[in-house]
């Protein structure tokens, strides 16, 4: 069940995500650690967890190359879709890099429930 703690992590991991990335110094990856910080901030169960981060990065990843896309009429990324594997296809490039971005934040988000979870006992 969808419920306001899920949606408030989904909101906190892309908002605080889209910040880390924003900042120069922060490395690509920035966003891993803000999305373990919310996990440890907003408790869930490790599963929950997971797909809040995945969620969250994913929508905020695909959402933002999607709109880079839009930007220079697809030109970029069809050429690096016909590099990659992808037979130049556009929307598969932008879905594997929400996916790549969501199953890192995912895992991140499990680590910090896990992290909140073994401080409590």
């Amino acid at each position: 069940l969808i419920n306001m703690k899920f949606i408030s992590a989904i909101i906190l991991t892309a908002l605080t995500g889209y910040i880390a990335g924003i900042l120069s110094f922060s490395p690509w990856w920035g966003f891993a650690v803000t999305t373990l910080l919310v996990a440890v901030l907003v408790h869930q169960k490790a599963g929950k967890a997971f797909l809040s981060g995945f969620l969250g990065i994913f929508l905020l990843w695909a959402g933002l190359a999607y709109w880079i896309d839009q930007q220079n009429n697809g030109i970029l990324s069809n050429r690096i879709a016909q590099i990659l594997p992808l037979n130049g296809n556009s929307l598969l490039l932008i879905l594997v890099t929400g996916v790549v971005g969501g199953l890192v934040a995912g895992f991140a988000a499990m680590s910090g429930s896990f992290l909140r979870a073994s401080s409590k006992k």
